[in-house]
């Protein structure tokens, strides 16, 4: 599959790569280049391949409390919230964004890759006769991100974007075209989400690259993974799986047992009072050297975990990585081996996110 942005990425030389279906940008001038502009300046993303589902209706909320594990009961009108799905062994489905549009109006963001899957599983759960529609394939979506994504955007809309909060959304003029805004990110850096028509996705996206003064440029999905790493972020399919749980993830932050029965209450509860053999942490490379996904940690020739995600950060200049470990080595400051390339790599357990500014 191709977004509408197919023949720019083209035009621009971009290295194309596959990705859950779709022929995706992975990188136009290089990754570490791309990485900067986006620390540093503002770079576009093209995300039109993302699940958008609406859910609607005077029981919406009680099918979102049902099947998400966050308090969707929270959310003002206009405000956004992290949330997953969960399966009855407490696995986590996916990992998403609820926005509240109305008062019984919700909009899901959901992963790529799992677009068919998550709407499939809600549809099934949804005895409660809400309204819901997957709306992917007439949704685009394109992300704003870096320090100067507000100076960028600003002219284009006909609103006020620094009325805008971290994780709220607003309808309104962009561009000369009706869009829906979020203010959220997968970069650890304050930036925008475009929603708009897919068809609307080509002349939102090149008012957005004339304006040259500010840096901006195209970013492809190899940068994309080094910032949301560098953000300490998980991906689907590394740090989560539907055997993983958000005790395991440490995404219990997500997790609201006070709401009431939602799937998955019970294991993930279970689970919390049993504690979890397993958790995800941060590892950073004490000598030179990258942690890949797969790679064994040892600790005294003892296999304690592997790693989840791992690249070099350009942004701190060393390798970096998720993992997940024995909890008794979880510890931060904890020395352990990547064994990478042959050869086992001194590392050591760090807090998360690597890199921060929001």
């Amino acid at each position: 599959m191709r977004t509408p942005l197919y023949e720019d990425h083209i035009e621009r030389h971009a290295r194309m790569t596959e990705f859950a279906g779709w022929d995706m940008p992975l990188q136009y001038t290089g990754i570490a280049h791309e990485v900067g502009v986006v620390r540093t300046k503002v770079g576009l993303f093209d995300i039109c391949h993302m699940g958008e589902f609406a859910v609607s209706g005077p029981r919406a909320l009680e099918l979102l409390q049902h099947v998400t594990t966050n308090d969707v009961a929270a959310l003002a009108i206009g405000r956004a919230q992290y949330t997953l799905l969960c399966n009855e062994k407490g696995g986590v489905i996916d990992d998403l964004i609820v926005y509240r549009m109305a008062e019984q109006d919700y909009l899901l963001i959901v992963n790529a890759s799992n677009e068919t899957k998550d709407f499939e599983w809600i549809a099934s759960h949804n005895t409660f006769g809400a309204d819901l529609e997957n709306q992917s394939a007439a949704t685009g979506l394109i992300a704003v991100q870096g320090p100067m994504a507000e100076n960028l955007m600003q002219p284009l809309a006909d609103f006020d974007l620094s009325k805008v909060g971290r994780f709220q959304i607003v309808s309104g003029l962009f561009a000369g075209l009706n869009c829906r805004i979020a203010r959220t990110g997968y970069t650890g850096e304050d930036g925008f989400e475009i929603l708009s028509r897919m068809s609307d996705c080509p002349a939102i996206w090149a008012a957005l690259l004339e304006c040259e003064k500010f840096g901006v440029e195209p970013i492809g999905l190899g940068a994309r993974d080094v910032l949301r790493l560098e953000a300490g972020l998980p991906l689907y399919g590394y740090e989560l799986t539907d055997e993983i749980t958000p005790v395991a993830a440490r995404l219990m932050w997500v997790v609201k047992p006070g709401k009431g029965e939602f799937i998955g209450r019970q294991a993930i509860m279970c689970a919390k009072e049993a504690g979890e053999p397993q958790i995800l942490v941060g590892i950073e490379a004490i000598d030179r050297c990258i942690p890949r996904h797969s790679c064994e940690v040892k600790k005294d020739k003892a296999i304690v975990g592997s790693v989840t995600s791992g690249t070099f950060s350009p942004t701190l200049g060393k390798g970096i990585a998720m993992a997940y470990l024995d909890k008794d080595q979880a510890a931060v400051g904890n020395q352990v081996g990547v064994y990478t390339s042959g050869r086992t790599c001194a590392c050591q357990v760090v807090s998360t996110p690597f890199y921060k500014r929001i």
